[in-house]
């Protein structure tokens, strides 16, 4: 069954607050959040319905999840691959030295049900390029960021671009700091402020032949448990602005600079040749698991709805095939994403010699893939697929994975989406 019903991503405008908005609303009663409601413009309701995805779990990450437990977002997922390490301790507010060797996910998804236990937050140790489907991002409201890498964030962007959804973005190194916002539709994006410097730090990740390299200097970053609380405490306070429809950094920097606390903010440009603005058109959910569906079924399904004949089949990110030894023809069949295998495990078994990386990128018919179900192509569960015609487009999003993913966050129903 195939079910869609709208979801846009609201427009933010520039504007001042409107004058229905400055009415002083009194609690009835002094209950947890009557402060908050204190605030002219405060809908705690609004806040107990948002859908937030924070993605990182370290330093920011610990910031940005207690303020949002302590402001009353009850539905929450977390996405990190890393463990804790006894470095961390020093800069994370929601961890303890008996977590070390923990998950970072499910150690801040436990300490954030401490603080607001009607909560239910979904830890997911993933990493977010290769490990998280496209679904999770159309199911959140908005997205919050604590990274150490370039790489994760240009993925994040187009991601939260194809799904219409807004993202904000957090950085620190030493007593300093960075916010933005970014808002699908509206660019510039964060693509768009990439400098030579950036990409030339992306593109020494991954070799020619499209293995990764491992991190050099990424992931150690040096900063202070202070800034992480001043960053992230911007972060969300922009989240909460962005909900309430109040002007926001939409394509614009906080840059925060502790030494001598001259702060300003930075409006970026929009780059007209920038691969992260799309948005998918239209996002229609199959209640079937990806491991009930082929290739095959997808096409056949997309070219009824449009009524065409010809389909292609578009993946939300390329998938190794096969790697091939050119010097003694050997394949190894793979199906796992891009950036999953390490260019150490590059060479041939049999001579040594380096491989050959074939590619997907979709399915286009092909006899081999027709009958492939999507659970099989090395793409993560909860993904969304876009079929095209030479005429138009139509994406699914695989629901029927969704509780494997959210848990009883997919419950009791899947907000379906129409960008």
């Amino acid at each position: 069954m195939v079910t869609s019903s709208a979801c846009n991503q609201k427009s933010l405008p520039d504007k001042s607050m409107p004058p229905e908005a400055i009415r002083v609303h009194a609690p009835a009663q002094d209950d947890r959040y009557s402060r908050l409601r204190l605030i002219p413009w405060w809908d705690q309701e609004k806040i107990r319905a948002t859908r937030v995805v924070v993605i990182g779990a370290g330093a920011l990450g610990n910031e940005i999840l207690k303020n949002l437990a302590l402001l009353g977002f009850l539905q929450v997922v977390v996405v990190d691959l890393d463990h804790i390490e006894t470095s961390n301790l020093s800069r994370a507010v929601l961890f303890r030295a008996s977590d070390v060797g923990r998950s970072k996910a499910e150690v801040v998804a436990d300490a954030y049900r401490d603080i607001l236990p009607e909560a239910t937050v979904q830890p997911l140790t993933a990493n977010v390029m290769q490990d998280c489907g496209l679904g999770l991002f159309a199911w959140a409201d908005v997205i919050l960021a604590g990274l150490d890498n370039r790489e994760a964030r240009l993925w994040i962007n187009r991601s939260a671009w194809k799904t219409n959804r807004p993202w904000i973005d957090g950085a620190i190194e030493g007593i300093n700091g960075v916010v933005r916002a970014f808002v699908a539709g509206q660019a510039p994006c964060y693509e768009c402020t990439l400098g030579e410097t950036d990409w030339a730090i992306l593109s020494r990740r991954m070799s020619c032949n499209l293995l990764l390299h491992e991190a050099q200097t990424e992931g150690r970053v040096p900063t202070t448990p202070t800034i992480s609380s001043i960053i992230a405490g911007v972060q969300v306070q922009e989240a909460v602005k962005l909900l309430h429809d109040l002007p926001a950094l939409v394509s614009k920097g906080y840059v925060f600079e502790g030494l001598h606390h001259t702060s300003y903010t930075v409006e970026y440009t929009e780059n007209p040749e920038c691969m992260s603005h799309y948005v998918l058109d239209r996002i229609l959910d199959i209640d079937q698991p990806s491991s009930a569906l082929t290739l095959q079924d997808l096409a056949r399904r997309a070219s009824s709805y449009l009524g065409v004949e010809d389909v292609a089949i578009e993946f939300s990110r390329d998938v190794i095939h096969k790697l091939v030894c050119p010097k003694c023809g050997r394949e190894e069949i793979c199906f796992v994403a891009v950036g999953a295998i390490r260019y150490d495990q590059g060479p041939c078994p049999d001579d040594g010699q380096m491989r050959v990386v074939q590619t997907l990128s979709g399915y286009r018919g092909e006899a081999e893939l027709a009958d492939r179900t999507l659970d099989q192509l090395g793409l993560p569960l909860f993904d969304i697929f876009t079929a095209r015609s030479m005429e138009t487009e139509i994406s699914y999003r695989i629901a029927g994975d969704a509780t494997k993913v959210l848990g009883v966050l997919a419950s009791p129903a899947i907000k379906e989406v129409e960008a």
